[in-house]
């Protein structure tokens, strides 16, 4: 979220001009036409964009970025009264976690997401291939996917529905997931530990759900990541044929009438611990304070953590 949200107003001096962007811009950059940017400013607080001496707003690339993300949670179908409050609690979660590195900037990620877009405009594997390995070895894997690939995927997942972008996005997709893949499986080191990951069925895309098994690992345990529509009433066989130290549940989806009953008879039926990860996590979290079900949250800091803590039994849940 903007660090301009709920602040005092600023001073648009104290800003370059060429950083800040007028509305017609930021409606190009995003899609979001100027009534409904001003309904969000106005309504909801979602952005807070500086002011000229004669009144006309002005961006920051944060405000843009802002914007994404309530689009993104609009696509998830969270309503947009609740977006201000799931943004405002990420924000809190980051800040309060350690940085993993302190030295980079969003304006570095920019131009790495600049690089890997143009690779996946001119659908150049090789070149897309080669930035992919410069991200890695320059970023911690939380950076490389939370702040710099994950945003550009979805950036153009939002226009996968219009005329000539769909491409883009699906080269990108099938590039991303095969990638990961090769990661998971070459972490797969602990076959006698394991911990499975299924999502909620409907509530996200498969490289979201493999891309949180890779930020899961390494807990002492192999990861294994089980296929995009496994049944939940299925998983007590699995879980008895295969063992696991505990069941994560993924969700980057608003829950369902029934998630949470759902989620409840599962760990009723399993022997061992349930888990929530993702941007679902943080909205049941109230729901399930208090019950054996932990709520890992979505930040790619600080899941891995909390995966920690609930094996060996030390998260309040």
């Amino acid at each position: 979220m903007s660090d301009l949200v709920g602040s005092a107003p600023f001073n648009v001096n104290a800003f370059k001009e060429e950083d800040l962007f007028p509305i017609r811009e930021v409606a190009r950059l995003t899609g979001v036409n100027p009534v409904t940017l001003r309904a969000w400013e106005r309504r909801y607080g979602l952005i807070q964009p500086v002011r000229t001496d004669s009144g006309h707003r002005l961006y920051s690339p944060a405000d843009v970025e802002t914007v994404r993300s309530v689009l993104a949670w609009i696509e998830r179908g969270v309503p947009v009264s609740k977006v201000g409050r799931i943004l405002t609690r990420n924000e809190t979660l980051q800040a309060n976690a350690t940085p993993t590195y302190e030295s980079a900037t969003s304006g570095e990620w920019a131009q790495w997401q600049g690089r890997l877009l143009a690779a996946v405009q001119a659908f150049d594997e090789a070149e897309l291939d080669r930035v992919y390995g410069q991200v890695f070895s320059s970023y911690p894997l939380s950076v490389t996917f939370q702040d710099i690939i994950m945003p550009l995927w979805q950036r153009l997942l939002l226009r996968y529905g219009r005329p000539g972008y769909g491409s883009e996005w699906l080269f990108f997709d099938t590039f991303l997931r095969g990638r990961v893949l090769q990661r998971l499986h070459n972490l797969r080191d602990q076959p006698d530990r394991r911990l499975l990951l299924v999502a909620l069925p409907g509530r996200c895309r498969e490289l979201e759900l493999l891309v949180t098994g890779l930020l899961l690992n390494p807990v002492d345990a192999a990861v294994h990541v089980l296929g995009i529509g496994q049944a939940l009433e299925e998983l007590p066989q699995v879980c008895g044929k295969m063992q696991p130290l505990a069941v994560v549940v993924f969700s980057n989806q608003p829950p369902a009438a029934d998630t949470k009953h759902a989620l409840e008879r599962l760990a009723l039926s399993l022997e061992c611990p349930v888990a929530l990860v993702g941007e679902g996590a943080d909205l049941l979290e109230d729901c399930f304070r208090g019950s054996p079900i932990a709520c890992l949250g979505s930040d790619g800091r600080l899941i891995r953590r909390r995966l920690r803590q609930f094996l060996a039994g030390r998260l309040d849940t």
